[in-house]
């Protein structure tokens, strides 16, 4: 596996700052979708390679790609890790939850309970109590309790859309609907969802984070909008992204509360600093990169390049 070298960027806005920027060409033709890091620094980064039904193992170190099958039909979105360590994709293609185990490889799926219909499964999230909440764009959201292999799945407030989900600090459960343009937050008791209106209507809210704060973040797909609602008090604020129509499609918040996002109209990485209330924007050398789910660790920012069989590392100081 070839091993690309380092790029190093100069920030104008911040003079002092630095990000360097690594790139790990993957074999072709899986179709990275999205990636999760393990926390450990140098360890591997797990990718759903949805075009060829696969988990990705990344070894950063090494370059090493490692590919996993998951199954006849497998189609994986979303990729997770659990409180085991174990990577957890949502199977949009078996219609299952699967967890691949770190040290056999070994695949076992738990599919969704019969007659839920098909649910495009997209993201997925764990809470503290250790139970796996999962998206389906058809119009569900659900959970499954690894424990008991208990799962349940609900319909969704106005139907399709269900993308994103992340859950905060204190243990709740968002997500966020991108045909029904809202974020929702789950009763982890009853399973119920409180529907949250952004301010912008048909903002197509299609994925969330929570920062350190308790406060969730959320990317606009239509309105190129940076938004942030804060649970305690019920305040919205947003920020339009730069450029002259830009789409917002993953987000991830950073350990020091920095928020990145990835823009589609202009195919790039965007960095926002909540203090100054600005955007620092980083290119690709890929012309269409398609940027989807980001994940990262201290210190650094990974993210799928789906349309250019690319995984990108920034790494930051």
């Amino acid at each position: 596996m070839m091993r690309l070298p380092l790029l190093l960027l100069l920030l104008p806005s911040i003079a002092c700052a630095q990000v360097s920027v690594q790139e790990f060409t993957l074999p072709s033709g899986h179709g990275a979708h999205d990636v999760w890091a393990d926390p450990a620094p140098g360890g591997p980064v797990w990718f759903s390679a949805q075009g060829s039904g696969h988990l990705g193992i990344l070894y950063p170190k090494s370059g090493k790609v490692e590919l996993v099958p998951l199954g006849e039909g497998a189609a994986p979105h979303g990729v997770v890790a659990g409180p085991d360590g174990a990577p957890w994709l949502a199977d949009g293609g078996r219609n299952a939850i699967v967890r691949v185990d770190p040290n056999t490889r070994e695949v076992k799926a738990w599919k969704l309970p019969a007659g839920s219909g098909y649910a495009n499964l997209n993201t997925a999230v764990f809470d503290r109590n250790g139970v796996h909440w999962f998206t389906g764009q058809s119009g569900v959201y659900g959970r499954l309790d690894p424990r008991t292999a208990d799962m349940k799945v609900f319909k969704a407030p106005k139907g399709r859309g269900p993308y994103g989900i992340h859950v905060t600090p204190d243990g709740t459960v968002y997500f966020a609907s991108l045909a029904g343009s809202y974020i929702a937050r789950i009763d982890s008791e009853s399973g119920n969802a409180t529907v949250i209106e952004p301010p912008t209507p048909r903002q197509g809210a299609r994925r969330v984070w929570s920062d350190s704060k308790g406060h969730v973040w959320v990317a606009e797909w239509n309105s190129g909008n940076l938004s942030r609602y804060e649970p305690k008090s019920g305040k919205w604020s947003s920020w339009k992204a730069p450029g002259e129509a830009p789409q917002l499609y993953a987000v991830y918040v950073d350990e020091t509360d920095k928020v990145w996002v990835s823009e589609w109209a202009a195919q790039g990485m965007l960095r926002f600093d909540p203090a100054s209330g600005e955007f620092e924007r980083f290119k690709s050398s890929s012309p269409y990169p398609n940027v989807r789910q980001i994940h990262g660790r201290k210190g650094e920012v990974w993210t799928p390049e789906s349309g250019a069989d690319k995984i990108v590392v920034y790494r930051y100081k």
